[in-house]
């Protein structure tokens, strides 16, 4: 998550169950986070178990698939609502009503009142190119269908998670607050997108599969999507000249930074570990601009930052980007900063982004920045950077600043968005990162990005889909009416409850009573 964190303390194998607040005590951001952590786990787990890898209710599950083409300019998919689970995860493919605006003045009222019953009816279904995380564009022949009058094809869920921020969503932002304070919460998005996947991807061989070898095919496939390979350490080494530096913490201190921070590795172009790259960001990727209006090389901002600490210097590297390229996880070329205008809250990058991005004000482009400048130093040289990142380097401790250094194991395939986390921290001049008994860096996968997976249907043509949903029914039913002898019993047991609050004597004989009410009288 791209957001101004502390630190992330959930850990599934220690097994809390909640988080208790202490009076009196610091409140932190990792604290809150943490519980809600707990709770989406538990709650994804339970479902998970309850329904399997993936499922809908019975009667109402989402996202059935039709496949139309032919008499249309462009082949599409029909997206019908519902709900679903993939890996406990709810997704929800049903489309909110537009609502009824108010008539203008000069409307005549019978007008008004036949436009009613239309736009109080929600759209049926998406369709693969509106779907609201998908961004397909019909302009790139990657993003086309393929057809399947040459080859079936299967049509699959990826589902994962991305932190959205005031810059991407300003409805976020309480305006109560003013511009010029911070955003407050950001909030984690459950990202669906319906996309296609050839037979030959699952190495299926054959013309016409059946139900059972495609699903079989696609789990293999799934599980060695979501599976990463890569894995990376980190540490903190006493620099050489650090009996020098006054600045530091303590004597031994090895991180020499002046504060705390939480520092994100993040991989951004995937791949072969010769064309993977990665950037670094000391704030977690958190620093971002929400753009006005581009021109050319030129980018009007809504603010250039709250101190001098989170704004943009001549050198930064920063990544322009929008909604729609954020959802779809493909890297683009991170830029310089040439130029800095602070009265017209202007910057100039090293080239024009790229074209189709950050064009549309409702994809709320903005930039992000990045805090490498250039790449490590090797055998006395600088690594030049690619396409404004960083390349990886496996197998030897990669310097990133004020001693903090990274390593990358060997024989890894990356993937973009593929991150870690690493808290520096000023008071032990250390960071936080798992080590052994030897105090040896232990290898992690990456924090993020968790994928999920689904099938949904083998398109073979139009009219002849075969669905690969799977549903569950309701685990509540009617309760079952008892047998004539058990009525009986009820029956009896309900009249001797009647006939002993009808005797006050409770059974017992006229003396007895008398006899206990006068020694009660006596008393």
């Amino acid at each position: 998550m791209h957001a101004d964190l502390s630190r992330l303390t959930f850990r599934p194998d220690r097994h809390y169950s909640a988080v208790i607040a202490q009076q009196g005590r610091v409140q932190l951001d990792a604290d809150a986070n943490e519980q809600a952590a707990i709770q989406l786990h538990q709650a994804r787990t339970l479902a998970a178990d309850l329904i399997g890898p993936h499922g809908g209710p019975r009667g109402s599950a989402g996202f059935r698939v039709e496949y139309v083409g032919g008499r249309h300019d462009i082949d599409t998919l029909y997206i019908h609502g519902g709900r679903y689970y993939v890996d406990g995860i709810l997704l929800d493919a049903n489309r909110t009503a537009p609502g009824t605006p108010v008539p203008v003045d000069d409307e005549e009222p019978h007008d008004a009142h036949a436009q009613e019953p239309d736009s109080d009816q929600p759209p049926a279904y998406w369709t693969y190119w509106d779907q609201p995380d998908g961004f397909r564009d019909p302009e790139k022949p990657g993003d086309r269908l393929p057809s399947p009058a040459q080859s079936p094809f299967l049509v699959y869920l990826k589902v994962w998670e991305r932190s959205v921020t005031a810059a991407e969503d300003p409805a976020l932002r309480e305006v109560a607050l003013g511009a010029a304070l911070p955003d407050t919460a950001a909030r984690v998005k459950v990202v669906w997108q319906v996309l296609p996947l050839s037979l030959a991807a699952l190495d299926i061989e054959e013309s016409e599969p059946s139900k059972a070898v495609v699903s079989a095919a696609f789990d293999r496939w799934a599980l060695k999507q979501s599976t990463p390979t890569a894995r990376l350490a980190a540490r903190s080494e006493r620099p050489d000249h650090a009996d020098e530096d006054p600045c530091l913490v303590k004597p031994d201190a090895r991180y020499r930074g002046l504060e705390n921070q939480l520092y994100r590795v993040e991989i951004h172009d995937g791949g072969e570990p010769k064309d993977a790259t990665f950037k670094w960001s000391r704030e977690n990727g958190s620093v971002v601009f929400p753009v006005d209006e581009l021109d050319g090389t030129w980018v009007q901002l809504a603010s250039l930052g709250h101190d001098d600490k989170l704004d943009l210097d001549v050198g930064d590297r920063v990544e322009f980007t929008d909604t729609a390229y954020s959802s779809r996880l493909e890297p683009l070329p991170l830029l310089r900063v040439e130029e800095l205008d602070l009265p017209g809250r202007r910057v100039r990058l090293s080239a024009e982004p790229e074209p189709g991005v950050g064009r549309l004000p409702g994809l709320n482009p903005f930039l992000r920045r990045w805090d490498h400048h250039e790449g490590p130093k090797r055998r006395g040289r600088t690594t030049a950077l690619r396409n404004g990142a960083v390349p990886v380097t496996e197998g030897e401790w990669l310097p990133l600043e004020d001693g903090i250094e990274v390593y990358f194991a060997k024989g890894a395939a990356y993937t973009t968005g593929d991150h870690w986390l690493v808290p520096a921290r000023t008071a032990t001049g250390s960071v936080e990162w798992p080590v052994d008994q030897a105090r040896r860096p232990l290898l992690q996968a990456p924090a993020g990005i968790v994928r999920s997976f689904a099938p949904l249907a083998l398109v073979k043509g139009e009219g002849s889909t075969v669905d690969l949903r799977r549903a569950f029914g309701w685990a509540a039913s009617s309760i079952p009416a008892a047998d004539e002898a058990a009525l009986a019993a009820e029956a009896q047991a309900r009249r001797e409850e009647q006939t002993a609050d009808a005797d006050p004597s409770h059974g017992r004989s006229q003396t007895t009573a008398e006899a206990e009410a006068a020694v009660d009288g006596d008393k």
